[in-house]
């Protein structure tokens, strides 16, 4: 992934600025599925991965019967 600079101090404040409200926010999305019995997934080097509310990574998705993708 390329990486443009930019040009002045408020765009890399405004950057800053979002970069830590979305990091907040998928933060607390991901506090509300735990508490909610929810997996979180996430993709790593391609492949998809799924967080169980009791902290367990999986492959494969607990939400589907196995044979959907």
């Amino acid at each position: 992934m390329r990486v443009e600079k930019l040009d002045s101090l408020t765009a890399y404040q405004n950057a800053s600025l979002y970069t830590n409200l979305f990091s907040k926010a998928v933060k607390r999305a991901k506090e509300i599925n735990r508490k909610n019995g929810l997996p979180n997934d996430f993709v790593r080097q391609g492949k998809r991965y799924y967080e169980l509310p009791n902290g367990e990574i999986v492959t494969q998705n607990p939400l589907t019967d196995g044979e959907t993708k």
